[in-house]
């Protein structure tokens, strides 16, 4: 039995999840117990963290096998455990860490601290409590005490209450590093860890800045996607949604940084971080431009803009399209209160995305369109549509298929 309960969902949400994944495509294959089943699985896992805590090794600097050498000392030397670290047995460039989990013996202490549910969600993967996402504390709380921390996974709790009876989730315990006065205190360099999880209830190690020009925290979907794309040396390509970035320096790694990636987002803050990440792990091969990606394609030939956004049409030979979604598909979510009109929202966005990279593509290139969600309207039916709008794309069967026994059959051989 789960520990936690499946993801909280608006009940108008969850009745059109259930539309989704009980259509008459799927019953005609399925039983509909069979599919209420799956989905109901499906729920529950996303209110849980990933097996497995993956980070991505910079192989433009360093060796797999050195860098492992490297993350097992600097583990041991950070929990004063010697915690395993396994290479993924299809993604040679990815190490697995596995999660310990759910701990169910932790006692629970008198003295609590409620926290967001982003906040509880990183800390489910293995982060410390920072101050911004504290939301209450017991009013007797002192620097030291030993904390067992709640999740408000229905954003109910008020900022600064000193008892929370609402909806919460037990995610185990830590050292508070203030009192209560401290974390309230209004000051705005108030920003460190206000709570050292000492006893979590997922075991999984913390990766701030752990090995940061040779190692990058990725969930594995997102390892997946750049391995699909298939990146060449020599070619020149777009991540037409670059940010945060995690993509974009691996296509340039897998090509062994020899050709050219030009990486758009519209948000300056996050165009800077990919420049950043890009010199960390030494990748020259990365331009980084703040632009619309719903604009890139360049209606005109008058204007020269020297290699930077908008683009000709037939410009690149592959094409990432990441695009911005519903989320619905990022672990652990305990609780999304989006209405269903928001969930709903992003469809027209990603066939404007979607016209825009067709049309920059070269004739024979490759379009890799992916998602963090679950709705099949974000999903198949864009792929669907797609193939009808653009009668020059053809489906590829997807190469890189990641079983979760390849993950078992790792742990057994290595026991």
């Amino acid at each position: 039995m789960p520990i936690f309960p499946k993801i909280s969902l608006r009940p108008e949400v969850e009745n059109y999840l259930k539309e989704n994944f009980m259509n008459e495509e799927v019953l005609a294959v399925s039983s509909k117990q069979d599919a209420q089943e799956k989905l109901e699985a499906l729920l529950n896992h996303l209110s849980h963290p990933p097996s497995f805590t993956s980070v991505r090794v910079n192989t433009h600097l360093a060796s797999v096998q050195h860098v492992k050498s490297l993350l097992v000392d600097e583990l041991k030397k950070l929990n004063g455990l010697i915690v395993p670290v396994l290479q993924h047995p299809d993604l040679q460039d990815v190490l697995l860490i596995p999660v310990i989990g759910p701990r169910k013996n932790i006692k629970r202490q008198q003295c609590e601290a409620i926290v967001g549910a982003q906040c509880g969600s990183a800390v489910l993967r293995g982060a410390h409590v920072y101050i911004p996402g504290i939301m209450s504390a017991s009013k007797f709380m002192k620097a030291g005490d030993v904390i067992s921390v709640y999740s408000d996974i229905k954003g109910k709790c008020k900022k600064g209450a000193k008892e929370f009876d609402g909806t919460k989730v037990f995610l185990g315990n830590g050292i508070s590093e203030l009192s209560r006065k401290e974390i309230f205190s209004g000051l705005p360099e108030m920003k460190g860890i206000g709570i050292r999880m000492t006893e979590p209830i997922y075991l999984s190690p913390s990766f701030d800045n752990v090995l940061p020009s040779y190692l990058f925290l990725q969930n594995l979907p997102s390892v997946v996607v750049t391995h699909v794309l298939n990146p060449q040396p020599g070619e020149k390509i777009l991540d037409l949604c670059a940010a945060p970035g995690g993509k974009t320096t691996h296509i340039a790694t897998l090509m062994h940084d020899q050709g050219e990636v030009i990486a758009l987002d519209k948000i300056s803050n996050k165009i800077e971080k990919i420049k950043q990440n890009a010199s960390l792990f030494g990748l020259n091969s990365i331009k980084a431009y703040c632009f619309d990606g719903t604009k890139a394609l360049k209606l005109d030939m008058i204007e020269n803009t020297e290699g930077a956004p908008p683009f000709l049409p037939e410009s690149f030979d592959r094409i990432l399209l990441d695009a911005p979604c519903s989320g619905m598909g990022q672990r652990p979510n305990m609780a999304c209160t989006w209405t269903l009109k928001e969930v709903t929202s992003y469809q027209p966005l990603q066939r404007k995305l979607f016209s825009v990279a067709v049309q920059l593509l070269k004739p024979g290139g490759v379009l890799v369109y992916s998602t963090c969600t679950i709705t099949l309207a974000e999903n198949e039916e864009q792929v669907a549509w797609a193939l009808t709008t653009f009668p020059c794309l053809q489906l590829q069967p997807q190469v890189r298929v990641i079983s979760f026994y390849s993950l078992c059959n790792l742990m057994n051989h290595r026991k």
